[in-house]
């Protein structure tokens, strides 16, 4: 990962992200945002959904697989922590929410985030069982460990999960079962971000199910970019962790022309100037750090658009610290951009896909099938400022094989030439090939990947060079005999 908060890419150090374990207490108690703890239930250190009038808090057991039965401190039928307190303003408040709401030295916070989860059709039948259900885990198996292990795991749910009841359908207007939600829980992942170009694909029943399984299932997932109500839409959700606040916003280009339900005009957050200008200013007046995860971008195009130069620019302006982009569905740069005073902020413009099937052919679609997994690790500075510490991007490859469970996601580092050749991507692209995918990396990550390039050379001349001392240690053997 990338030390220190500087302009430019150093090395990559190669050194895994911490993830601080701490126990907090607390429970979610929000409008729109459901209560209680269900068997499915995932949550990290404390979150809070916060606007200008109200306040709510929830902790839970920090660590790998964090459910309900592991936490100590339960919410009774009202929401309420059993060992809590309500105060006036309507935040929920117990003693190891006070005592963890101080600032601990050398607490960090961890952050992981993938792009595109798209359902192609292909996708969704890897999925489907002999019983009729669906079973998604394999898309994550491979690199769900380090999605656990951090404090902050974000995706960009890029279909709308709206059920059977709608029709499991793939490209162009998309719609998932709700195993692919169990799926995305039960790996780790807790911020859902649904802010897309196909999060009206199945209109406003599609947007309605979608919350309605989430709050029902995993009522302390925080879901960004989508509401049932006005009130929910003007709330800033904030992520709280020893001490330090971090707001995360979501924001779509538009929803491929599809308007917003009439009564129902606030259901979508739209990258609308005026609105995320307001955001902004309410975030950075509740949290120490912004977080911005825009859905933005040039479908297809490796380089940065002149509308996601636009929107770099104002969220600079507006005190933006971290944005993480999607919807190209290839991966683009990685940069830091600085204003006038010298503050800087870190932009990843596209993540790329997580998992696609698509069903183009030709030049090109080898791209779609390589995506990054950003990584971010968060501190205080000798001046209490919270800000980035550390920071990398892992590159990830898409791989296809036919059956059940045969679509799912590799680091690139665990790929190889042979896998590559069993991909049935190349059906459709023969440039697919593990040294294709690397080149990309290289060519639009630069220094983030030469690193991991020789890292990979070196580890390789190891191995071979280990195979030649067992061959001779073996060739001595024979000969002795």
């Amino acid at each position: 990962m990338r030390k220190g908060m500087r302009k430019g890419m150093g090395d990559i150090k190669g050194k895994w992200m911490r993830v601080a374990a701490i126990l907090v207490a607390g429970v979610l108690l929000c409008t729109g945002c459901g209560n209680g703890s269900g068997d499915k239930e995932t949550e990290r250190e404390s979150t809070e959904w916060q606007d200008e009038n109200t306040t709510a808090e929830t902790g839970g057991q920090q660590g790998n697989n964090a459910v309900a039965s592991e936490r100590e401190t339960r919410s009774d039928e009202t929401g309420v922590p059993a060992d809590g307190e309500t105060q006036s303003d309507g935040t929920v408040v117990s003693a190891e929410d006070e005592a963890e709401g101080e600032a601990q030295d050398g607490a960090t916070v961890s952050l992981v985030m993938v792009g595109d989860i798209l359902l192609h059709t292909p996708v969704a039948e890897s999925g489907l069982r002999v019983d009729g259900s669906y079973d998604f885990a394999p898309l994550f198996a491979n690199v769900a460990d380090k999605i656990e292990s951090a404090d902050l795991a974000l995706v960009n749910q890029e279909v709308i999960i709206g059920g059977e009841e709608l029709g499991i359908t793939g490209y162009p207007c998309f719609n998932a079962p709700y195993e692919l939600g169990d799926a995305l829980a039960d790996t780790g992942f807790n911020v859902i971000l649904h802010a897309t170009n196909h999060v009206m694909d199945k209109g406003k029943k599609g947007v309605l199910n979608c919350l309605e399984f989430w709050n029902t299932n995993y009522p302390q997932m925080p879901v960004l970019g989508i509401h049932e109500s006005e009130e929910d839409a003007e709330k800033i959700y904030i992520y709280e962790q020893d001490g330090m606040k971090i707001a995360i916003l979501n924001y779509t280009y538009g929803t491929n022309g599809i308007a917003l339900p009439s009564d129902m005009p606030y259901a979508v957050d739209l990258l609308e100037e005026e609105k995320v200008k307001r955001d902004l200013e309410k975030a950075r007046e509740l949290a120490d750090f912004v977080i911005v995860c825009p859905h933005w971008g040039t479908e297809y195009s490796l380089g940065i658009s002149a509308q996601q130069e636009k929107w770099t620019r104002l969220f600079l302006e507006n005190g933006v610290d971290l944005v993480i982009g999607t919807h190209p569905h290839v991966i683009e740069p990685v940069e830091w951009v600085t204003d006038g005073d010298g503050r800087e902020m870190l932009v990843y413009y596209s993540l790329g896909n997580f998992v696609n099937w698509t069903s183009g052919t030709g030049d090109g679609v080898a791209n779609r099938m390589v995506g990054g997994m950003a990584e971010v690790e968060l501190s205080r500075n000798e001046q209490g400022e919270v800000t980035i510490s550390d920071y990398d991007v892992e590159p990830l490859v898409c791989h296809l094989e036919k059956g059940q469970g045969g679509v799912t996601t590799y680091f690139l580092k665990d790929y190889s030439e042979e896998m590559a050749q069993k991909n049935e991507i190349r059906k459709q692209d023969s440039a697919v090939s593990f040294a294709y995918c690397l080149d990309l990396c290289e060519n639009v990550w630069g220094t983030l990947v030469e690193q991991y390039r020789r890292n990979r050379k070196s580890a390789a001349e190891k191995r071979n060079q280990h195979g030649r001392e067992k061959d001779r240690a073996g060739t001595a053997t024979v000969k002795t005999d």
